[in-house]
């Protein structure tokens, strides 16, 4: 009867997870660079932990370059956190392009005619 239980339940459905369960993938292969190709247009990926690395960020969005930016150094410090994000929308402001918070510590940022789709193309709204 216990088994019976446990399958309409889930009861043996392991419900943690643990390191042995994650496997790493090697994603190099599929990295091809295209040196030869230039861009109109790159993603860029940054981290930032400072104000003055601000200006920095401001260039690649007045270049028309997309931000990956990680907040995740400056996400404890409430002032610094808003003041960089403030100053990163004032660019978006400026140039029309858009931003976007991902996942809690990374923020999008795009230049002009660049908009982000705030919905999930698979699985729903985020």
């Amino acid at each position: 009867m216990a088994k019976l239980i446990d399958k309409i339940l889930g009861g043996n459905v392991k419900s943690s997870t643990s390191a042995e369960d994650y496997t790493e993938i090697d994603l190099s292969k599929y990295e091809e660079v295209l040196e030869d190709e230039p861009a109109e247009t790159y993603v860029k990926i940054a981290e930032i932990s400072s104000i003055n690395q601000v200006s920095a960020l401001k260039q690649e969005i007045y270049n028309g370059n997309v931000l990956m930016v990680d907040i995740s150094n400056i996400r404890g410090d409430d002032l610094l956190r808003d003041r960089v994000l403030k100053e990163l929308k004032d660019v978006v402001v400026d140039v029309h392009g858009d931003i976007a918070g991902v996942k809690g510590n990374t923020v999008i940022v795009t230049p002009t005619g660049i908009k982000i789709d705030r919905s999930k193309i698979i699985g729903g709204k985020y």
